[in-house]
């Protein structure tokens, strides 16, 4: 998995007529969909809506590189490699509308929430798809996908007809479905989910979902017998494997503490990026009530914590990536 000029995508070395066969499967779900742990079982096909709020369609945000995401997703180095920022690479986001949580802190509330976007059929979507990879994009960063994995199977096919060959990053809130996600087996590279909170009373609280974190451990452990840890090529550019986020939350190091030691049991060398930016967005901004520990941002010390904690759990690859 080394050098990055032998490297070919999961998807690309699929056995004839299996990516049309798994787009076949995941468009049929649509017509009583429950292809998230919502399982609302509505017609998604006839555009009938449930949690997600869409339906035969993905509805695309934004499209375009994005220099922010981890080191080894957007080509931003350190220790003197070389840095892609603002010439090529970044990661290629595609970002869509809708989600299946309900987080009260949202960071992305208009476009998860409010579903602003536009709608695109298989074929737009797959020029959107081929539209980073011209922009020298390293990979292909699906955002939040877990309520549209139809319809991306389906663009994929005449996406990579057409010439597709960047990996696939799955970035999900960890809100999955594990059938669903043995429709992605073999087709996505990097699985990138969260991990928000471990007890079922903060995840009722703050994602409208109490059964996150069984959801939540049964898609990371299916994520990772898929993928295995994170692997980098040559070039510090990841090409393979599990990287989960966490955001530390304030006043929640027990929740922390219990996330890190269950990702250490998976496996101590799980990429775990401890990230620090929580901040009060959305309904939590305008109600302090709907907002964990009262509305305020994380502190320096609580973060310090957390790391201290993944350490201690006997991660070897946590840190802020």
């Amino acid at each position: 998995m080394g050098r990055a000029d032998t490297w070919t995508p999961s998807y690309l070395l699929l056995p004839a007529g299996e990516l049309q066969r798994r787009a076949g499967t995941a468009l049929a779900a649509l017509r009583h969909c429950r292809l998230c742990p919502r399982r609302c079982g509505v017609d998604r096909s006839a555009d009938e809506l449930g949690h997600c709020g869409v339906g035969r369609h993905a509805i695309v945000a934004d499209v375009g590189p994005h220099h922010g995401e981890e080191r080894c997703l957007s080509g931003v180095f350190r220790d003197g490699l070389a840095t892609t920022l603002g010439l090529v690479g970044g990661s290629g986001t595609v970002f869509f509308a809708g989600c299946n949580l309900g987080c009260t802190f949202c960071q992305n509330w208009a476009i998860s929430h409010e579903r602003r976007g536009r709608p695109l059929d298989a074929d737009s979507l797959a020029r959107m798809m081929l539209l980073v990879q011209r922009q020298s994009c390293l990979n292909l960063n699906l955002v939040t996908p877990s309520h549209v994995v139809p319809q991306i199977l389906e663009a994929l096919v005449p996406a990579a007809e057409a010439g597709l060959h960047l990996p696939i990053v799955y970035n999900t809130s960890g809100y999955d479905e594990v059938e669903t996600l043995r429709l992605l087996d073999g087709v996505v590279d990097i699985y990138m989910p969260d991990f928000k909170y471990w007890s079922g009373q903060s995840s009722a609280a703050y994602l409208c979902a109490e059964d996150y974190p069984e959801k939540a451990r049964a898609a990371i452990a299916e994520m990772h017998r898929q993928v295995g840890d994170l692997q980098l090529g040559a070039d510090g550019v990841a090409r393979r494997g599990l990287l989960v986020r966490h955001l530390v939350m304030p006043e929640a190091l027990d929740e922390s503490t219990a996330i890190f030691e269950w990702l250490a049991q998976l496996s101590p060398d799980t990429f775990v990026n401890v990230m620090a930016q929580y901040r009060p967005q959305g309904a939590a901004r305008r109600d302090p009530a709907l907002a964990p520990a009262g509305g305020r941002r994380l502190s320096r010390d609580e973060h310090r914590l957390a790391l201290e904690a993944a350490h201690r759990a006997g991660l070897r690859r946590a840190g802020r990536w």
